[in-house]
């Protein structure tokens, strides 16, 4: 039997940081939106479908304006984003079919992930059911205390920059997320920040978490500067 697969796509972010009263994953990046570039290696890949994950309120324009206007016609469903990145991807895992085998979980505002690194972990959570794409960090890392005095430096051969997509088996990713949703207090009173999905994995399953490297290119659009940057690479993909 086929396996199948599903990708969950992000863009319910507001992106504070980008200064802008317009989210990042709507921003023109050469005439189209960044959230259209990450979409369309979805659409052109082997994925059998994705779910969008738009802000609560957005979804009718993300229809419009972005599924419908650029034909992602394997958008099968635009779900309503949370409070937190969590209960966003929650949301998004719960509009997936029950039949899928492998869901990808990806930020609509990290444009420039290739068919290679879909491709790619696919390959490595078929073996370990877990997966994350990443890269090394080019800099030293400095681990600092409250008052910001550097306390440690940790091998830099060591210390990976975590990207998505982070990809799972998904009864294992399904189980995880159930967990936190119903230990979500008990782990903020522990003082417990969920940042990316693997963690959930790893801290509430104990499963470990394949790194695979994918690309220095595949960054997420967070600041004005990332604009600018990725400007540059579409500018050398041309």
């Amino acid at each position: 039997m086929k396996e199948k697969t599903a990708a969950v796509v992000l863009a319910a972010g507001k992106g504070k940081r980008m200064n802008s009263d317009i989210p990042k994953q709507y921003m023109l990046l050469r005439d189209k939106p960044v959230l259209y570039y990450s979409l369309k290696v979805f659409q052109e890949s082997f994925m059998d479908e994705i779910v969008l994950v738009a802000e609560k309120g957005e979804e009718e324009f993300c229809r419009k304006e972005i599924v419908e206007k650029y034909g992602f016609t394997k958008v099968k469903h635009i779900a309503a984003g949370g409070t937190e990145r969590y209960f966003s991807v929650a949301n998004g895992l719960e509009a997936v079919s029950q039949d899928c085998d492998y869901i990808y979980i990806h930020d609509g505002a990290r444009p420039f992930v290739t068919q290679a690194i879909i491709k790619e972990a696919l390959a490595e959570v078929r073996t370990h059911k877990a997966c994350v794409a990443a890269m090394p960090v080019k800099d030293t890392i400095k681990i600092a205390d409250e008052q910001d005095f550097a306390v440690s430096t940790p091998r830099r051969d060591l210390v990976w920059m975590m990207q998505t997509p982070q990809v799972f088996q998904a009864s294992l990713i399904r189980g995880a997320y159930h967990k936190l949703l119903s230990e979500e207090e008990k782990l903020r009173r522990q003082g417990i920040q969920i940042t990316d999905d693997a963690m959930v994995v790893e801290t509430l399953l104990s499963h470990p978490v394949k790194l695979f490297r994918a690309s220095y290119e595949n960054i997420k659009i967070t600041t004005p500067e990332d604009l600018l940057i990725a400007d540059g690479i579409l500018e050398k993909r041309v």
